[in-house]
């Protein structure tokens, strides 16, 4: 039975993609040092990701931009990102597990969501681990070089000081969440 996990990472950031992972692991393929992404130094993800790649039996990674995010909001642009990572693999699964507590309405997969799944089901880990280092590097590679003046390299677009500091500075860009933004501004965002 091929049984796929699937995660997502970058709910939470004022700018830059949600990203979501779906990897089918060999069943018989063990190790205690996959877990939830946000456990693990990046030097150790980074590691890891390359060793899920060339262990995975399939493995896929979908992003939805900024825009996506502001048009349909986070959750659905979350669901629309674990779909087309599905949907992206070679080998489809008979199961999937989802990490949090929803499955993507047009789902065309048996699956059951799990709170906290990254934390014990190594197949929702591995997709956990491969989003957040292609997300890393999407923040870093792309975003830092085209903005380098927000730093995303180092904050990765959340909501940190630093960044807001430089949305006060230099004002929001192509990027940036502005349904997030909102939140934190009120009607000060037309001012950027």
């Amino acid at each position: 039975m091929k049984i796929a996990g699937i995660d997502e990472v970058g709910r939470g950031p004022l700018a830059g993609p949600v990203v979501a992972s779906c990897v089918i692991l060999p069943d018989d393929y063990k190790n205690s040092k996959i877990t939830d992404s946000k456990q693990i130094s990046h030097f150790r993800r980074v590691q890891l990701s390359q060793e899920i790649q060339e262990i995975a039996v399939d493995y896929a990674v979908a992003e939805m931009d900024n825009t996506v995010v502001d048009e349909i909001n986070i959750l659905q642009a979350t669901h629309k990102a674990m779909v087309m990572a599905i949907e992206m693999l070679k080998i489809k699964p008979d199961f999937i597990y989802i990490d949090g507590n929803s499955i993507p309405k047009n789902m065309k997969y048996k699956a059951e969501a799990i709170v906290k799944g990254d934390t014990f089901i190594s197949q929702i880990s591995a997709a956990s681990i491969l989003a957040k280092v292609h997300r890393d590097n999407w923040m870093t590679d792309i975003a830092h070089e085209l903005y380098p003046q927000y730093n995303f390299a180092k904050h990765k677009g959340y909501a940190t000081r630093e960044h807001f500091d430089a949305i006060t500075k230099y004002g929001i860009c192509p990027l940036h969440r502005i349904t997030f933004l909102k939140k934190f501004y009120n009607k000060q965002i037309a001012l950027f």
